[in-house]
């Protein structure tokens, strides 16, 4: 009780507690007693036979109820009677454990068993008679018993090596549990659960907007349970995605103060379902100073993804860049090519920024915000001298001569940049959620590669609920949170506006340690095949062809 509210006690007999919460009424327990009396008084073979049926129940029930626990404390004959089969993973605190036991739980695969009390002897002896022993064996002078501390007793469980065992009968193992925060992005996602789904087929938009208001105002619930997360190390992890119910057009329509009560009552939930570290996704991570004040007064670490998302956006371009083969590469890897940030002085967008000025060997940085944009582009300038460094309050004509351009804006769904500016063959990889360039916007351009980064393939089997993406991938912000919980680096690592570029690296290679890597590069439609790598190549080699040919009639016109 001291460490957890997570705690259930159950008697085996009586595995529904009925009992229990009958006694507690006097008028209910007193008619309970006066029901079992009949029984008590008929012989106990037939009484056995009687509550056969009960009892099977009880211990169906107790064995499905060990499968949502984590810890279970049982003899270990309650654990074989009650037919414990599932322990997969658990810890079991018990007493008195032999080789053959611990065998047996080994093969049922718990990760840790606390043996409370060793045993000395051949025959097993309770903690109680061991301990009237050691008091027995200890005389004063005058031949009595010897009056013992707590510390004496101590000092002799030591010294005759009886002090609980810690075994691991699979070898070293730790499981974490992580929990994420996500939001409906949009009115179409109210249709992943229900009833919203069945209210949003019949109802007109009208009432869909009434509902997309009080959706805000709802407490946070547990949208779904994420369970196989294993490592190459052979940690594991599970988690729970939690969600608040405000779209960001209702998320932005509130004081930021409305959203941090919002995400510290889910992290009240996180923590009463066990989790030990927190992530924030989407909008919640916008909102206000971008999670500081949440990770200050939250009960457990908060992480807003957004280093893992810097990391994953660049990832993305890299492959993209790569598997459409348009651009050459330099000697050292850097793109041959004119790269840029919209949005670059927001907290993704900075790092972005850095990381292309690694990267490529021209660089344009956009961003209404003249000041933070000329202070950007003086620190990349003295970190990097040989990036040649531009800024802009606005994408304009430069579109198109971009190669690669991220976008990582705030927007919420504004128009950004016009596509049919951009260069064909050009990648744009938008990190912004929602995200900057429509569907529609999309389809306007089969000669450009559009993709939506930041998706990351988490390791092993993973189960988890439909979040609009593949299954085992999620956004790289989730990724974020799901590292730290393998890495048992139960912190607050990302928050504030401000992202440190050590911190990017360093939890790219902690996803790499536990064996997350890039999903297929995807956009609007989902995955991009083989097939549409090699059509927009096509289209736009075709397309170049047409502008140089225009370009070349365009400078005869004028010769002439």
């Amino acid at each position: 009780r001291e460490y957890t509210d997570n705690l259930h006690v159950e008697t085996p007999a009586v595995g529904s507690g009925l009992s229990h919460r009958l006694g507690s009424i006097p008028v209910l327990g007193a008619v309970a007693q006066l029901s079992w009396w009949p029984l008590d008084e008929v012989r106990s073979a037939v009484r056995d036979d009687a509550l056969m049926p009960s009892e099977l129940m009880n211990r169906s029930w107790l064995r499905h109820r060990a499968e949502d626990v984590d810890v279970v404390v049982a003899a270990y004959d309650e654990l074989v009677t009650h037919g414990f089969a599932n322990l997969h993973g658990k810890t079991v605190i018990t007493s008195a454990v032999t080789d053959e036991q611990l065998a047996d739980l080994a093969s049922r695969d718990v990760d840790l068993v606390i043996d409370s009390t060793p045993q000395p002897f051949d025959a097993t002896v309770d903690v109680a008679s061991l301990e009237a022993m050691m008091r027995a064996a200890v005389r004063a002078p005058g031949g009595a018993p010897e009056r013992l501390s707590d510390d004496d007793l101590l000092e002799m469980i030591v010294a005759a090596g009886l002090e609980p065992r810690l075994l691991q009968p699979n070898g070293p193992r730790r499981k974490s549990r992580f929990a994420f925060v996500i939001h409906p992005l949009s009115q179409r996602f109210f249709r992943n659960v229900e009833p919203l789904g069945t209210i949003a087929k019949f109802s007109p938009p009208a009432v869909m907007d009434a509902v997309e208001k009080g959706m805000a105002y709802l407490p946070p619930f547990v949208y779904g349970h994420v369970t196989g997360v294993v490592s190459p190390t052979g940690a594991e992890a599970e988690g729970w995605l939690i969600t608040v119910g405000g779209t960001p057009k209702e998320i932005l329509a509130h004081d930021p103060e409305f959203t941090y009560d919002k995400l510290l009552e889910a992290a009240e939930v996180a923590r009463r379902l066990g989790a030990q570290v927190m992530g924030l996704g989407a909008f919640t991570k916008v909102v206000g100073d971008a999670g500081v004040t949440v990770a200050r007064k939250a009960s457990l670490p908060i992480t807003t993804g957004n280093s893992y998302s810097a990391s994953g956006a660049l990832w993305a371009a890299h492959e993209a860049v790569d598997r459409l083969g348009l651009l050459e590469r330099g000697g050292d890897g850097t793109i041959r090519g004119r790269t840029m940030v919209v949005g670059a002085t927001g907290a993704i967008g900075s790092v972005c920024a850095r990381l292309l000025a690694l990267a490529s060997d021209e660089l344009w940085l956009v961003s209404p915000e003249t000041a933070k944009l000329l202070a950007l582009k003086k620190d990349i300038e003295r970190e990097h001298p040989r990036a040649v460094v531009h800024a802009a309050a606005t994408p304009g004509d430069h579109l198109r001569h971009m190669d690669v351009i991220v976008t990582a804006t705030s927007g919420a769904g504004k128009r950004v940049l016009d596509i049919m500016d951009v260069k064909p063959g050009c990648v744009i990889t938008d990190v912004a959620r929602p995200l900057d360039l429509s569907a529609e916007d999309v389809a306007r351009r089969p000669d450009v590669m559009v993709v939506e980064s930041g998706e990351i393939e988490l390791p092993g089997e993973v189960t988890m609920r439909d979040i609009g993406l593949p299954p085992g991938v999620v956004y790289a912000c989730l990724a974020e949170t799901v590292a730290l919980a393998l890495e048992g680096r139960y912190e607050t690592f990302t928050v504030g506006r401000a992202i440190e570029w050590e911190k990017v690296k360093e939890i790219y290679k902690l996803g790499l340690r536990h064996g997350m890597r890039l999903a297929a590069v995807s956009g609007v439609k989902g995955v991009y095949t083989d097939e549409d790598f090699a059509r927009v190549r096509e289209l736009a080699l075709a397309a170049r062809g047409d502008l140089a040919t225009a370009s070349r009639r365009s400078g005869a016109r004028k010769a002439t």
